[in-house]
C-alpha cells in the first residue's frame, strides 16, 4: 500500500486561510484519524489528499511521488464519503462493480473483486438487491466495498458514520475495526467529529484546531499526555475540569493554591522561577475522588446527577466566575443531588497548563 508525506501543507480560499503548515507523514499500514471542531479544515484536508480540493502550498507525497497536480483518478485513493452516493436503479453488485467496469476490467476480473469485497463485509446475501431494500448500515457497507473492489493505494473515509443512528454507528464502527484488521498493509485515513470514533479505531489521531495540527499522537498519548488546553478538552468525555490556580509551591512536585480556595498537587516539576505563575490546574472527571481530608482540590454542592448505571457523572453549581465542575464516578451512588462534597485527585493524575501549553508534557 502507501506512504503518505504531507509537507507544508495550506489551503486558502482568497484571503481567507483555512489551513496552514501542515506536516504529516502517515506510514503504510496506518489508520490514521483525524478529528476536531466543525469548521476546522479536516474534510478540506482530507479533500486535498484526494485530489478534489487544490493545494494552495506545500507538497503531497504519495509512495515518494509528489502528486500535488495529479488527477484524482490517477491517485490511488478511493474515497467513502458522508453520503452513500449509491446508484438507486443498480443493484449491489452493481453499485460496486460499476468503477471497474468504467476502467475497462474485464467481466472475470469484476467479478472476483466485488464476490470477494462482499465476503469481507458481509454483503453476499444482498448482491442481488437495490439500495432502497438495505439498511443504512448495509448502504454504507456497500459505499465501503466499492472503494474496496478498486484496490486503492489509500483509503479516504468522510465521516461515514454520520448517518446513521447510535445502534448503527457502534455496529458500522467495529466492522470498520474488523476490515481494517484483515487488511493490515492498507493505509486508512478517517475523518470524524466523534471522539468516540476517533479513539477506537485510530493508530494515531491528528487533532486538528486553529487552520493547523494542534496534536499528533495515540488515542491514549493525547488522552493521558495532551501537550495543550485544546486537546485536553477536546479528548475525553465528559471534558476535563480546567480550574484557575497559583503555583505556590515548587520541586519535583508542584503545589497550586486554585482560585476556588482549594490546594491541587501535580507530579509535574517547576522551578523556583515558576512561584507566583498563573495556571490552570486539569483534571479529567474520572480523576476526582471524594475525600474527607482537610485538604481538598475542590469542594461544592451537586446540582445535577446523571445516573447511568455504570457511572454517575456529578455536575456541581458553578461558583462565581469559574468553569462548572463535573466529576465521573464509578457505579451507583443515590442521594447526592444537593449535598456538598470535597474531592481530590493524585498528584499523577493532574495536569498543570500555563499559557494554554502544559507544563507536564510540552510539544517537542
Amino acid at each position: 500500500m502507501a506512504h503518505v508525506r504531507l509537507t507544508g501543507v495550506a489551503k486558502t480560499y482568497g484571503a481567507v486561510k483555512v489551513l496552514s503548515d501542515i506536516n504529516l507523514d502517515i506510514a503504510t499500514g496506518e489508520l490514521v484519524v483525524f478529528v476536531g471542531p466543525s469548521g476546522c479544515g479536516k474534510s478540506t484536508l482530507l479533500r486535498m489528499i484526494a485530489g478534489l480540493e487544490r493545494i494552495s502550498d506545500g507538497t503531497l507525497e504519495i509512495d515518494g511521488r509528489v502528486v500535488n497536480d495529479v488527477p484524482p483518478a490517477q491517485r490511488g485513493v478511493a474515497m467513502v464519503f458522508q453520503s452513500y452516493a449509491l446508484y438507486p436503479h443498480m443493484t449491489v453488485r452493481d453499485n460496486m462493480a460499476f468503477a471497474l467496469r468504467i476502467a475497462g476490467k474485464g467481466r472475470a476480473e469484476i467479478a472476483r473483486a466485488v464476490e470477494d469485497a462482499a465476503r469481507r463485509l458481509h454483503l453476499t446475501p444482498y448482491l442481488d438487491r437495490l439500495p432502497k431494500a438495505l439498511s443504512g448500515g448495509q448502504r454504507q457497507r456497500v459505499a465501503i466495498g466499492r472503494a474496496i473492489v478498486r484496490d486503492p493505494r489509500v483509503y479516504l473515509f468522510d465521516e461515514p458514520l454520520s448517518n446513521l443512528d447510535a445502534a448503527l454507528r457502534v455496529a458500522t464502527r467495529i466492522e470498520i475495526a474488523q476490515l481494517k484488521e484483515a487488511m493490515p498493509q492498507s493505509t486508512m485515513i478517517y475523518v470524524t467529529h466523534d471522539q468516540v470514533e476517533a479513539m477506537t479505531l485510530a493508530g494515531r489521531i491528528v487533532v486538528l484546531a486553529g487552520g493547523g495540527i494542534s496534536q499528533v499522537g495515540t488515542p491514549l498519548e493525547l488522552y493521558e499526555r495532551p501537550e495543550n488546553e485544546f486537546v485536553a478538552r477536546f479528548i475525553g468525555s465528559p471534558a476535563m475540569n480546567l480550574l484557575p490556580g497559583r503555583i505556590e509551591e515548587t520541586g519535583a512536585e508542584t503545589l497550586v493554591r486554585l482560585a476556588g480556595g482549594g490546594i491541587a498537587r501535580a507530579a509535574v516539576a517547576t522551578t523556583a522561577a515558576d512561584r507566583g505563575r498563573e495556571v490552570n490546574v486539569g483534571v479529567r472527571p474520572e480523576d476526582l475522588l471524594p475525600t474527607e481530608e482537610p485538604e481538598a482540590l475542590f469542594a461544592g454542592r451537586v446540582a445535577i446527577i446523571e445516573a447511568l448505571g455504570e457511572v454517575t457523572v456529578l455536575h456541581f453549581a458553578p461558583q462565581g466566575e469559574a468553569p462548572a465542575v463535573l466529576a465521573k464516578l464509578p457505579g451507583i451512588h443515590a442521594g447526592l443531588r444537593h449535598r456538598t462534597l470535597r474531592l481530590t485527585a493524585r498528584p499523577g493524575k493532574v495536569q498543570v497548563f500555563a499559557g494554554g501549553r502544559s507544563l507536564r508534557y510540552p510539544a517537542l
